[in-house]
């Protein structure tokens, strides 16, 4: 598979709650995370984070993305995506009771390989919006 092709399935998968059982087929067992929102501080391997897309299809039990690009550069071996986050809080499990609000919420995945598979992704997201468009903050 190419990068492209490795991290398209990677986001599908992550994006649809597969957790890192869905996800690992594509990564290194050690790819690390990042992302400077408070949301996912403690957060810092794919691992764990593909686990919290996973728990967070709990209370959000629609959510969904909205893909907006999707890009490939060869010679730094990264790929690119773009999307919008939609869901609406109306399952238990979140910090707070089912809100029944919505949100959409802008963020980018920086996939970074290592030979055929992520060892690093870099998460761009500004998670005070989103929680406070689903009410929880």
């Amino acid at each position: 598979m190419t990068h492209f092709e490795t991290a398209t399935a990677f986001f599908e998968a992550c994006e649809t709650g597969q957790g890192w059982d869905g996800c690992k087929a594509f990564c290194h067992a050690g790819a690390s995370f990042s992302c400077q929102a408070d949301a996912l501080a403690e957060t810092t391997t794919l691992a764990a984070y593909a686990d919290w897309m996973k728990g967070l299809l709990t209370p959000v039990p629609d959510g969904r993305y909205k893909l907006t690009a999707f890009a490939a550069d060869e010679a730094r071996g990264t790929v690119v995506a773009t999307a919008e986050f939609h869901g609406t809080q109306t399952g238990e499990g979140g910090p707070v009771p089912p809100t029944g609000k919505s949100v959409v919420s802008d963020y980018a995945y920086v996939m970074q390989f290592d030979g055929d598979k992520i060892s690093h992704m870099t998460k761009i997201w500004n998670d005070v919006h989103a929680l406070r468009g689903l009410g929880w903050a």
